[in-house]
């Protein structure tokens, strides 16, 4: 299947999906930033994959933004969207548009912990777990049905910079795992609920 990533970072995910892609069925078609200096536009061009940079902050609304972004999604007439790492919220129209097709990756154990901050958050709460959550995108921020979950414990000695590379390494394993799902035609969106092999999650 054809797949476009959209990042805002240093593409970590971006590069556990580049170096599975032949494995789970995926043709990254391009990678979208909304942030120029992200080193995942680096890890693209290494990879040979073509890449759009359109800045969020030259635009006057997210409406405006999200036009533009659409329109560069739409050339490549992508099956799947992969949101990795992208820290923008899209509106409910241009969600909508892709409504189904669009899988994101959230640092918590979801509906717990949406947002930003999500490794401090969970340290100062006192919680004895935290993971990684995949779920399709709705208009709900960190909203939409949950495809797929992996779990750490939270340590004593934790600090938030260590239980995020804990929860990275999990993040690496699990995403090209659940794309895989949706590449093989075994995952889909159905009346608001995510959907393995005809289950409901």
């Amino acid at each position: 299947m054809r797949g476009v990533v959209l990042i805002s970072g240093s593409g970590s995910n971006l590069q556990a999906i580049i170096d599975q892609a032949d494995n789970i069925d995926l043709n990254i078609s391009c990678v979208i930033s909304n942030n120029a200096d992200a080193y995942g536009l680096t890890r693209a061009n290494n990879a040979g994959i073509p890449c759009h940079v359109i800045d969020h902050t030259q635009f006057d609304s997210r409406e405006a933004f999200d036009q533009v972004v659409s329109e560069t999604i739409n050339r490549y007439n992508p099956d799947i969207i992969i949101l990795a790492g992208f820290m923008r919220i899209f509106t409910e129209a241009f969600v909508q548009q892709y409504c189904g097709k669009m899988l994101n990756i959230h640092p918590s154990l979801l509906p717990k912990f949406q947002g930003l901050n999500t490794h401090q958050r969970v340290i100062d709460a006192n919680e004895k777990e935290h993971g990684v959550s995949i779920h399709f995108v709705t208009a709900e921020l960190d909203g939409g049905p949950v495809i797929a979950q992996s779990r750490v414990a939270v340590l004593p000695s934790d600090d938030a910079s260590s239980l995020a590379k804990r929860v990275l390494i999990e993040e690496h394993k699990l995403f090209p795992k659940v794309i895989h799902w949706f590449t093989q035609g075994r995952l889909e969106l159905n009346n608001g609920k995510a959907i393995l092999d005809g289950k409901a999650l």
